[in-house]
């Protein structure tokens, strides 16, 4: 129950500030969405930000931060303090200068990079200028997942999940014409703004790593013990835990094949982060919370505990996004229409990005729980499973994404490539899961799969009641937007309440525990796990 209570803690706090990130997030971009629609400056921009966000994810916050963590734990617990901050100060500068070749050999190459990513079929000029404002993002940022890291190896969450918001308030800030003005379009302004963001989202941390005792002493090494061992588990890790944004670039070229209405790209964008409005606000908290405590437990050996972790979080990560997947598909239009239809953001946009949710959301709960396997075999610094499984379901995506816009392309049309990365997915996650078992031993199986009926059968009745109230509401026929909020927020907020009182008298095993740990007390099943 403590390993419990401290991961609700933690996420929690994670959860709380993400919630407030993802916010602004929206507002970023609703304000994007208004100044530029799912027009071809709209399908650059996100082409534009999406490569060097790529090499963020995964050189930066994807597996460099995943490598680090069980490095640095390790180094906690068996070396001394000047030795820890020595590796940290060491990496730092050596991150730093590979950070830096990346960005120059980005800006430089960016026309062939932006071509590799997209052909010629959008706007190829404004895509490569905007490209080479926005890559120098990716340096900051780096730095700043690998402060994150030393935050988060220390417990230290919330700081470190509250760096995207500076990223928000500045992209948001530089849409205002107060400051959009001083540059030639809107979409170089948004640019600058994501640049101006990174360097905040590293400023901010900075005086909590000079407290912990970092002092950034200049050193370069790529011959350090300690950073051979984060460069060794980080180089397959670029499949493993980055395979979700592998994913987001091979949809990126499909959705900008010949055949695809203009406007895809952005459409699909718009959909990911409703799809990332949800990760965040609950099950990318837990998968932060865990890392750091699956890595202490890994390193003591202490495998049961570690299974434990897994099996409890899988299953309050589920309790999340099944409901909240249903709830994406039904009430797609509506979502859409409410969130981002104003300005340049018309009703073909809404209709072209509401078939993008569609099927991104069949795969959320997978990954979102994708999100917390990969971590567990980190945690035990087994690289070669993750890559193996990750090159499979690639090579899914992309058979997938082939099929679906030669074959089935009247039926999925611009929902093709959100389709096949669902699909790629739930194969990335089941594959996972099964080796993990099979590899360490019982986990309470078949209590995961009870609680996912339970689960899956409240959020069912909640996804008819959706259904019924979407249809009888009338949604549609109502033009004035104040009608249209209040229409949307009853029937949001009465299908929440429905789930959850449908979870308690289905008494749902995760809403006793996280009743009964906030309450100081034992939950009857709560502290039990049946083996399988």
């Amino acid at each position: 129950m403590t390993d419990k209570k401290h991961i609700l803690k933690s996420a929690s706090v994670i959860s709380l500030v993400t919630i407030v990130s993802r916010v602004l997030g929206y507002v970023r971009d609703q304000r994007i969405a208004l100044l530029l629609g799912t027009t071809p400056a709209a399908d650059a921009y996100v082409l534009a930000y999406r490569i060097p966000n790529l090499f963020r994810r995964l050189v930066a916050e994807g597996s460099m931060t995943a490598s680090f963590i069980p490095v640095f734990t390790s180094y906690m617990r068996e070396k001394s303090k000047e030795d820890v901050w020595a590796f940290a100060n060491r990496l730092f500068w050596t991150l730093a200068l590979v950070a830096a070749a990346i960005t120059v050999l980005g800006m430089v190459f960016s026309p062939a990079v932006v071509h590799l990513f997209a052909g010629k079929n959008i706007a190829g000029a404004q895509a490569v200028d905007l490209n080479r404002i926005i890559f120098p993002y990716l340096f900051f940022v780096s730095l700043a997942a690998l402060a994150m890291g030393i935050l988060n190896s220390f417990h230290i969450f919330g700081l470190p999940a509250a760096t995207p918001v500076f990223l928000n308030l500045a992209t948001i800030l530089f849409t205002f014409a107060i400051v959009r003005n001083y540059f030639k379009d809107s979409a170089t302004s948004i640019a600058v703004g994501v640049l101006v963001g990174g360097v905040l989202q590293f400023l901010i941390q900075v005086p909590s790593l000079v407290q912990k005792g970092m002092k950034f002493n200049f050193g370069i090494s790529f011959s350090h013990p300690a950073i051979r061992d984060v460069a060794r588990l980080m180089i397959p890790r670029l499949f493993g835990i980055g395979i979700g944004q592998i994913n987001l670039l091979i949809d990126t070229r499909f959705a900008t094949a010949g055949r695809m209405p203009a406007g895809s790209l952005a459409a699909l964008y718009v959909a990911d982060r409703v799809m990332e409005l949800v990760l965040g606000g609950y099950a990318i908290a837990v998968a932060t919370a865990i890392l750091p405590m699956m890595s202490h437990q890994a390193a003591a050996k202490d495998y049961d505990s570690l299974k434990k972790t897994l099996s409890f979080s899988v299953r309050i990560v589920a309790f999340i996004t099944i409901p909240a997947a249903l709830g994406l598909m039904i009430l797609r239009e509506p979502i859409i229409r409410v969130l981002f239809q104003h300005g340049q953001f018309v009703a073909e946009s809404t209709r072209l990005t509401a078939r993008a949710l569609l099927y991104y959301a069949i795969g959320l709960p997978a990954l979102a729980t994708v999100k917390l396997v990969v971590p567990a075999f980190y945690s035990t610094r087994d690289t070669k499973t993750p890559v193996i499984v990750a090159s499979m379901s690639l090579v899914i995506n992309i058979v997938l994404n082939i099929v679906f816009l030669q074959i089935f392309f009247r039926r999925v049309q611009n929902g093709g490539p959100a389709l096949a990365t669902a699909l790629a997915t739930f194969f990335d996650f089941f594959a996972l899961f099964i080796i993990f078992r099979l590899r360490y031993g019982p986990m309470g199986t078949m209590e995961i799969v009870r609680s996912f009926a339970k689960i899956s059968l409240c959020a069912g009745i909640m996804g008819v009641a959706c259904w019924f109230g979407n249809y009888y509401t009338e949604f549609t026929i109502h033009s004035r937007f104040l009608v249209q909020l209040m229409v949307f927020t009853g029937l949001i907020t009465g299908a929440t309440v429905l789930y959850l009182a449908l979870a308690w008298l289905f008494r749902c095993r995760e809403i006793e525990e996280v009743y009964g740990i906030a309450t100081r007390r034992r939950a009857g099943a709560g502290s039990d796990y049946v083996e399988l």
